[in-house]
């Protein structure tokens, strides 16, 4: 499989095949929202298109970057989601990345999202794909995010070889600008847990594909093929 990595401003078309990589922290949110129980992921436009659809569904979790704001349920944040029940619930999330690639993506025929916590689901999807090219959307600062560059060369890698160790794309992530950030307490809406939880490789079982339903972007679980490429952490 041929890999491109662009930043989302690098799309002059759209791909066949996208993964959008958001590790810190939209699309670990995504996963951990799935392991709480959440049906489904509607990815929105804007912090407004939100709130209008928690007001016409009042059930459905509010989730937002950033502190936390009057009408939204909760923020992008791992170590706070986690404690959430969310069986059989409907998840509106808007980020200033994640969300924003994926969106920008969805004409494309398939659209995976996620991070370290999905990347040998990821993986196995995509050789079962059978794709011959996948374009890699680095959300963060500009498509120059290091945690996101490092988890879409590290899925890439262990699409194409199998067996691949994580170790040097972890370190990168650990180091990145994003981590430090969220570290030093400069992100808002955080939890001491969430770099920690970002970079916890293959927690979740699943890969996460979106695609249109009823004018929206909605993100799902998906199961992917058996483990057995050997993969080592």
């Amino acid at each position: 499989m041929e890999a491109r990595f662009l930043g989302i401003a690098e799309l002059a078309e759209t791909p066949s095949v996208a993964f959008v990589v958001d590790v810190m922290r939209a699309f670990t949110v995504a996963a951990w929202a799935f392991g709480r129980g959440a049906e489904k992921i509607v990815l929105a436009e804007s912090p407004a298109d939100v709130l209008a659809l928690k007001a016409r569904h009042p059930d459905w979790v509010a989730l937002k970057d950033g502190p936390p704001a009057p009408g939204f349920d909760t923020v992008n944040s791992p170590g706070l989601l986690r404690s959430l029940d969310l069986g059989g619930r409907t998840v509106v999330q808007k980020t200033t990345a994640g969300t924003v690639g994926a969106l920008a993506v969805k004409e494309a025929s398939l659209v995976l999202c996620g991070g370290f916590v999905v990347a040998g689901a990821t993986a196995r999807l995509l050789r079962q794909h059978g794709c011959d090219a996948a374009t890699f959307v680095v959300t963060g600062e500009e498509g120059r995010a290091e945690e996101d560059l490092a988890c879409a060369q590290y899925i890439a890698r262990r699409t194409n070889e199998g067996k691949t160790d994580a170790t040097p794309f972890l370190r990168r992530a650990a180091g990145s600008r994003a981590a430090a950030e969220l570290r030093e307490g400069i992100r808002q809406g955080a939890h001491p847990d969430d770099v920690a939880l970002c970079l916890e490789l293959d927690r979740f079982p699943f890969a996460m594909i979106a695609a249109p339903e009823d004018s929206l972007m909605v993100l799902r679980p998906c199961a992917a093929p058996a483990p057995g490429d050997g993969a080592s952490p």
